[in-house]
C-alpha cells in the first residue's frame, strides 16, 4: 500500500502496481519493482558480492566518520558511498575464493588538509601506545589546533576502539590506553587530522600493525 505525502502531485512512499515511492536523500522518486532473475550469479558478481560484505561489515564501525570526512559526497552518491566504493577497488584481494584487506591501502578518511609529518607509534606498557610526529606548521592548510583522532582495529578480536580528538597538532605528540581485552593482541592503526571546525581532514596514515604489551 503507497501513501501520498503532498497531495495527488507529490511524493509517495510505498508500493503502487509496478512502481515504488520514497524519500532518498531529501527528494522524492519513484523506481520501478525489479524484475526476478532466475539466473544464477556470474563469478565476477559472486567475487563483488563477497568485497562488498567484507568492506560493508568492515566500515561499519567508522561510518560516523566517514560520513563527515571521506572525499566530498555529492549527487547521488554520499561520502559513506564513496568509501565503500573506494575500499573494495583498492584495498581488497581475493586470495582463492577469500576476500582479504589490504590495511596498508585501506583510508579511514580522505580529504584535503595537510596531515602527518614523520608520525610513529610504539606500544607501552598496559596496553599503551605512544604517538609522536614532527612539526609540519608551515605547510600547505595546516593549523596548530588541527585535531588528531586514532583509529585501532583488531582482526582477531573484529573490533574498533576509536579514540577522537587525542591531541592537537602542535602538541606533537599523544598517548592512548586500549581495554584490556585487547593484551597481548596485533592491531591495525590509523591516524587523521581534521580542523577545529570540523569541517575538513586529511588522508588518513596508516601506522602499520603492532602487538599490544
Amino acid at each position: 500500500m503507497a501513501r501520498i505525502t503532498k497531495g495527488i502531485l507529490g511524493g509517495f512512499s510505498g508500493k503502487v502496481g509496478t512502481v515504488v515511492g520514497a524519500n532518498w536523500r531529501g527528494q522524492d522518486i519513484i523506481r520501478s519493482i525489479p524484475k526476478p532473475n532466475s539466473r544464477p550469479p556470474s563469478e565476477r558478481q559472486l567475487v563483488q558480492q563477497t568485497k562488498f560484505k567484507l568492506v560493508i561489515s568492515f566500515l561499519q564501525p567508522v561510518k560516523s566518520i566517514q560520513a563527515k570526512y571521506f572525499g566530498s559526497g555529492s549527487g547521488s552518491r554520499s561520502r559513506v558511498n564513496l568509501a565503500v566504493s573506494y575500499t573494495i577497488s583498492e584495498a581488497v584481494q581475493m586470495v582463492g575464493d577469500v576476500a582479504e584487506l589490504m590495511y596498508n591501502k585501506v583510508l579511514i578518511t580522505k580529504g584535503d588538509l595537510t596531515g602527518f609529518q614523520n608520525v610513529t607509534a610504539t606500544p607501552q606498557a598496559g596496553n599503551g601506545i605512544s604517538l609522536n610526529w614532527e612539526d609540519n606548521s608551515a605547510q600547505g592548510n595546516v593549523d596548530a589546533t588541527d585535531l588528531a583522532s586514532v583509529i585501532c582495529y583488531c582482526e582477531e578480536l573484529e573490533s574498533f576502539e576509536i579514540f577522537e580528538s587525542v591531541a592537537e597538532r602542535n602538541v606533537l605528540t599523544a598517548g592512548l590506553t586500549l581495554p584490556a581485552t585487547y593484551a597481548g593482541k596485533e592491531i591495525q592503526l590509523w591516524m587523521f587530522f581534521h580542523n577545529a571546525k570540523k569541517t575538513l581532514a586529511c588522508n588518513s596514515a596508516y601506522l602499520g600493525s603492532l602487538t599490544l604489551i
